[in-house]
């Protein structure tokens, strides 16, 4: 953003916004697909599902709705204090999240059998080595994904100018591309009957994505020359109104079916269009 100039104003909206898009309807919509292709019928958590999806929809409000409301500045934008309620907020309902997650509802959130088995249960806890291991290959394999996103930022523009699509698909690809991981991790899971850790995969990047990326640009914001339009468009806005509705009407019941997969999918068909031809 800094290096690219006024161009690249809404490059962190577009961006936030395709992850949402992306995971709440495209690896959402996979999982499910992959899921009741095996068993019919794809059962997951309705607490574990039904609370990260009103996270990320509060989420989603609070930081790329409002923006396009606020009357303090001129423009989807929010001023300086708003951003910076905006970022302490985001990061207070990630947090908090994470701590029902890991602590106070831990259970919620346990692959199916030993949820099934012992409410109390925990995963086995890995060992000193693996747990170094693991460590090791996650901070070199976010170095890899974030990289290529980067150092293939330029030349995603260029193929996008050459298409002549909006420059908000720049965002979409980038997303894509960073989102790629869970998408096949969470596609994964599904294949082996674990709809509930695909669901906690796909939720848990959309939090991620909005929860961490707005307090950064908040704080960046005090150097970001750049002007920061946070509020979404017309279009975007129905959209991601569509996608809670969706979810909701879904997620309190615990069950999916094929139908509930195709909903998500021509979703998330519907989002990668527009943004091509807006």
């Amino acid at each position: 953003m800094v290096s690219g100039g006024s161009d690249t104003a809404t490059l962190a909206r577009d961006t936030v916004f395709a992850a949402v898009m992306i995971t709440c309807n495209g690896i959402v919509g996979l999982a499910l697909l992959v899921a009741t292709l095996r068993e019919g019928i794809a059962e997951f958590s309705a607490e574990s599902t039904t609370s990260a999806l009103a996270t990320v929809a509060t989420l989603a409000t609070l930081t790329l709705v409002l923006p396009a409301f606020t009357t303090s500045t001129p423009g989807p934008e929010f001023s300086s204090s708003q951003l910076a309620f905006a970022g302490v907020v985001s990061l207070a309902l990630y947090v908090l999240f994470v701590f029902g997650q890991t602590v106070r509802h831990r259970d919620y959130f346990l692959p199916e059998h030993l949820a099934a088995s012992d409410p109390s249960a925990h995963a086995e806890p890995p060992s000193d080595r693996e747990a170094l291991v693991s460590l090791g290959l996650l901070l070199l394999a976010l170095v890899a994904v974030v990289g290529l996103a980067k150092i293939e930022t330029p030349a995603i523009e260029d193929a996008v100018a050459a298409l002549g699509a909006p420059p908000t698909a720049v965002g979409v690809v980038i997303a894509l591309l960073v989102l790629l991981p869970e998408t096949l991790a969470a596609a994964r899971n599904a294949r082996r009957g674990r709809v509930r850790i695909s669901l906690n995969l796909a939720f848990g990047s959309a939090m991620a994505s909005i929860g961490l990326t707005i307090p950064t640009l908040a704080v960046a914001a005090i150097w970001l020359e750049p002007r920061l339009e946070l509020g979404l468009g017309a279009t975007q806005l129905v959209l991601l109104a569509i996608t809670v509705v969706v979810g909701a009407m879904t997620a309190p019941l615990g069950r999916a079916t094929l139908q509930q997969s195709g909903l998500r999918l021509v979703l998330f068909a519907a989002f990668v269009f527009l943004a091509a031809v807006p």
